[in-house]
């Protein structure tokens, strides 16, 4: 578990980098604090992937306390402090499952959660029979990567908000640029073995039918996830195929490693991908990445706004370390809107004495919200509880050159934006049959 307070910012940062991993060697706990459970990897495969996230969260939640916290009126106790606590799940469906009752059982109503779709997928049908078993408990998911489109859709929740773009929506802004790429005639498909990776696969090739049919797929193949130590096999079929471009979903290791093997059998072609911009993997491409390797985000550091880059630099001081080079600017827009939503139910009389939350209230408000930050704008659809905001596409490219002032991790490598999707533009329409309490 993982406190977080108001103490100064010098006193606090002591505290993370201590390993203050306990309530007790943490900071005193406000009795009234609004508590949020990030459940996540943060050992196993992915766990740098974890850290990230964890890191962002922090930095968020230290921003609202730092203003007071969340401002409350005095029949509801006054302002609220957020307390973060953090859960290992190791990566694992069943031990998700253990820290969400975990998660609850010590007071949490927000829980975070988003580096597996699968992972995901089981937490919204946990949750949805959770909260109506025990509605004097109920909790609310905020999803900030977990990016199968049916948890959106078909599998929609009144309880799960997403706040990133699903695969389809992120698939459609790289589709934005590769449909331009003329000398473009063949691509390989690959991804991870599970529910979203496949997703990825489909799309790729719906889209890819729809826009370019004149370009082949030479290659559709799915590997284990998380456990290919070695992709040199899977690089040599990639070469031999003839691919002019990859696509991909991969994350994590299963990415940083795939590029390395591409680069080291000699495959000259371009990468299409979802998380190319960090984690690793702009260091392993080296210069074979430089203008080949595309990334879709919602937003990345050398996005050309004074308020953006403001906003990066400020994140650096905070974690001056390159390997904690890895902000989200959609977790920053996930904790203001979660503040803002609290806020606003508790005018509507939603937040009892003491700070007790009515989380359908809460809910209400949230599934309304509109937040901007930093010059990022986005609003939750309540249709299905989707987060629409802007997209951006880029293309990695030496630091220093035009349009890259920032690179990725120290590695000397950034992404220059070479496409802005405007969020009408990035907007899908959805299948959701929304239930509401």
């Amino acid at each position: 578990m993982f406190i977080l307070s108001s103490k100064p910012l010098k006193l606090l940062a002591k505290a993370l980098f201590a390993g203050a991993l306990t309530a007790a060697s943490a900071f005193a706990q406000t009795p009234s604090a609004l508590k949020i459970a990030i459940i996540e990897g943060f050992s196993g495969a992915n766990a740098s992937g974890g850290e990230a996230g964890f890191r962002n969260f922090v930095w968020a939640v230290e921003r609202v306390n730092a203003r007071g916290g969340v401002k409350l009126p005095a029949s509801a106790g006054g302002n609220q402090l957020l307390q973060l606590e953090r859960f290992d799940s190791k990566g694992q469906t069943e031990e998700a499952l253990s820290a969400l009752r975990s998660a609850i059982d010590g007071g949490a109503r927000i829980i975070l959660q988003g580096n597996s779709s699968g992972v995901a997928a089981s937490l919204i049908d946990a949750i949805n029979k959770h909260n109506e078993r025990d509605p004097a408990r109920r909790v609310l998911f905020l999803n900030y990567a977990a990016v199968l489109p049916e948890l959106t859709n078909e599998k929609c929740s009144f309880w799960h908000f997403r706040f990133d773009a699903h695969s389809d929506m992120r698939m459609a802004a790289l589709m934005d640029v590769l449909k331009d790429d003329k000398a473009l005639k063949s691509v390989y498909i690959i991804g991870q073995d599970y529910s979203f990776g496949q997703a990825v696969g489909r799309e790729a090739k719906r889209q890819l039918a729809v826009l370019r049919p004149d370009v082949q797929v030479v290659g559709d193949e799915l590997h284990p996830l998380g456990r290919v130590k070695d992709f040199l096999p899977y690089a040599t079929k990639i070469k031999a195929s003839g691919a002019g471009a990859v696509i991909t979903g991969n994350f994590g290791n299963d990415l940083s490693l795939l590029i390395k093997a591409a680069k080291d059998v000699g495959f000259d072609g371009k990468f299409y991908t979802f998380y190319g911009n960090a984690l690793g993997a702009p260091a392993a491409i080296g210069d074979a990445g430089i203008g080949k390797v595309v990334a879709v985000a919602d937003w990345l550091p050398n996005v050309q706004t004074a308020a953006s880059e403001a906003f990066y630099k400020s994140f650096r001081v905070r974690y001056p370390k390159p390997e904690d080079d890895y902000v989200h600017m959609r977790m920053q827009l996930l904790i203001e809107a979660l503040a803002q939503s609290v806020e606003a139910a508790a005018k509507q009389g939603g937040v009892g004495a003491n700070g007790a939350m009515d989380i359908v209230a809460v809910a209400a408000q949230l599934e309304r919200a509109s937040v901007t930050f930093s010059g990022q704008t986005g609003a939750m659809r309540a249709a299905d509880h989707q987060f629409q905001q802007p997209l951006v596409v880029g293309m990695m490219e030496r630091q220093g050159t035009p349009g890259v002032k920032f690179d990725v991790e120290g590695s000397g490598y950034g992404f220059r934006v070479v496409k802005a999707v405007p969020a009408a533009a990035a907007e899908q329409a959805t299948s959701c049959k929304m239930v509401r309490p």
